[in-house]
């Protein structure tokens, strides 16, 4: 079942238990997917699942905690991060890197270019280039 699928079932099932705020970040996360689909280049569902969260993310420093708005955007957030796959600590990344240069990836770029799928949507990209200079 694609996440396009899930999310679809997912509201259904906000509808029938009226549970407003999951319904409203779920509509918006399917509105994304819809904006994808008729992008001239759609990026994959993952992508655009991290994509959004992100942005959900940084909307969060837009408002003083505890306010309202806030805390509902922190619901949505909580609803969004359903649909990403498990992050992974920082030690599971230095492993992936001591993995990918023992193949024989010597520059940055050439490590970053194998862990970034690996990673994608389950570790801070920053993050990771900050692993991958200390291990250059």
């Amino acid at each position: 079942m694609s996440l396009m699928d899930q999310v679809n079932n997912d509201i259904k099932e906000a509808m029938k238990n009226k549970q407003q705020e999951r319904l409203d970040a779920l509509r918006m996360l399917k509105a994304e997917f819809i904006k994808n689909n008729t992008a001239p280049k759609p990026t994959d569902e993952l992508s655009v699942t991290v994509g959004h969260a992100k942005r959900i993310q940084d909307s969060l420093e837009m408002y003083q905690a505890g306010t309202p708005a806030h805390e509902k955007i922190l619901k949505e957030l909580d609803v969004i991060k359903t649909y990403l796959p498990k992050s992974m600590d920082e030690a599971e990344v230095v492993k992936l890197i001591g993995e990918i240069k023992a193949r024989g990836a010597k520059d940055m770029g050439a490590i970053m270019k194998e862990l970034q799928p690996q990673i994608k949507g389950r570790f801070d990209g920053k993050r990771a280039s900050e692993l991958v200079k200390a291990a250059v």
